[in-house]
């Protein structure tokens, strides 16, 4: 018999060995063990190189081309790099979106009036109903509108304003009409440290707009029964509102003032006092934990105010005879309530611009009132800075 070559398929399954006639049936045993065993090393080297013939195709066919086998969990190339692409996306969402959104909703303001110029917050806190947390169901942040919202009809969103309002040393970017803050500095109230805002992608998160009484504590405190432009309202209150440390902020995320206050101890009472004047302002209640932490904190400064927008009406030593603060806790929440405009600022005042008028808490001012002037009033209906 004469040998197969090493590796010719063809060769090796071709040839069979030669059998005498005369042979026996052992004879014929060994013969058909002799076929089997070439046989099989036949099936064996086809086997491989079928094999190696699909691995150089799939080499062949390049990045991206590869399609996993149900059920392996094995991601192809193609499919990482969209996933990295996605990812990349989402994290590169900016802080400070160069669009601000318009607001057409009925309604917009607080349901009730701030509390009254000079009032103590420790009685403030004393009109607010306790009560126990509601459920989450329904949360959403777009319950309270989107996010920045003109509310005030300035041609700016609310987060510049409150970086306009709360830094220091700020530079605005050209073209934007004063309104899109590029850097600044923050003395920062919840930690006491000093911040240097840059606007940026990478860079804006360092400085956030903190709700001081955060969307997800209200909802669950009455925010339920808002109208949807109360409630936008209430995403977008200067009262309600502070530039802070981004970390601060993220640690804080949707406590009360049960479960977390600034580390800064210093503001704790302004914190405090705040979070009761937007309380009372939108007819939220507090749960009997968070009163107790509220009283706890103004024990050590039981003279505290509760802030407001509006100005004073009387000399700072009358204040304290003023009418008491206003108990939104015993009135119906209406479904539309538009706030009143504030009292006018001492006569013989001059306003430079709306933002003057703003920061005395005199808008919107009308045609007689001190501090009315017509370029005030762009549109010439006898309201200025609506």
């Amino acid at each position: 018999m004469r040998s197969v070559r090493s590796g010719s398929v063809e060769a090796a399954s071709s040839r069979t060995p030669s059998v005498p006639a005369s042979s026996g049936p052992a004879t014929d045993r060994r013969a058909q063990a002799t076929r089997d065993r070439k046989i099989g090393a036949v099936d064996w080297i086809a086997r491989g190189v079928a094999g190696l013939l699909l691995v150089a195709t799939s080499a062949c066919a390049g990045p991206g081309t590869l399609t996993p086998a149900a059920g392996t969990g094995v991601v192809g190339p193609g499919a990482a790099a969209a996933s990295a692409t996605a990812t990349a996306s989402a994290d590169s969402t900016p802080l400070d979106p160069d669009t601000t959104p318009g607001v057409d909703a009925p309604g917009i303001g607080a349901p009730h009036q701030q509390p009254a110029f000079a009032s103590k917050a420790l009685a403030v806190l004393a009109t607010l109903p306790v009560k126990g947390r509601a459920p989450k169901t329904g949360y959403s942040r777009d319950q309270f509108g989107p996010a920045w919202s003109d509310v005030d009809h300035n041609g700016c969103d609310t987060r510049n304003d409150v970086l306009r309002r709360d830094l220091k040393s700020v530079a605005l970017k050209p073209g934007t009409r004063d309104c899109v803050v590029l850097s600044g500095v923050l003395n920062d109230p919840y930690t006491a440290a000093v911040i240097n805002f840059l606007r940026g992608n990478a860079t804006s998160t360092a400085v956030q707009i903190d709700h001081v009484v955060a969307l997800s504590d209200a909802w669950q405190k009455g925010a339920q029964q808002l109208s949807p432009g109360q409630r936008l309202s209430f995403a977008n209150d200067p009262l309600n509102l502070l530039a802070v440390d981004g970390p601060a902020n993220q640690s804080k995320s949707d406590g009360d003032a049960a479960t977390w206050l600034p580390p800064n101890k210093a503001y704790r009472c302004d914190y405090v006092a705040r979070q009761i004047s937007v309380k009372s302002s939108y007819g939220l209640w507090v749960t009997q934990a968070e009163h107790d932490a509220m009283a706890r904190v103004l024990s050590d400064c039981p003279n505290a105010l509760a802030p407001t927008n509006q100005p004073a009406t009387a000399p700072a030593q009358a204040a304290p005879a003023q009418q008491p603060a206003q108990q939104p806790a015993q009135q119906p929440v209406p479904a539309q309530v538009q706030m009143a405009p504030a009292p006018a600022p001492a006569a013989g005042v001059y306003y430079a611009n709306c933002t003057a008028v703003r920061a005395a808490g005199a808008a919107p001012i009308h045609v007689g009132q001190p501090g009315y002037s017509s370029k005030l009033d762009r549109d010439g209906d006898g309201v200025g800075c609506e």
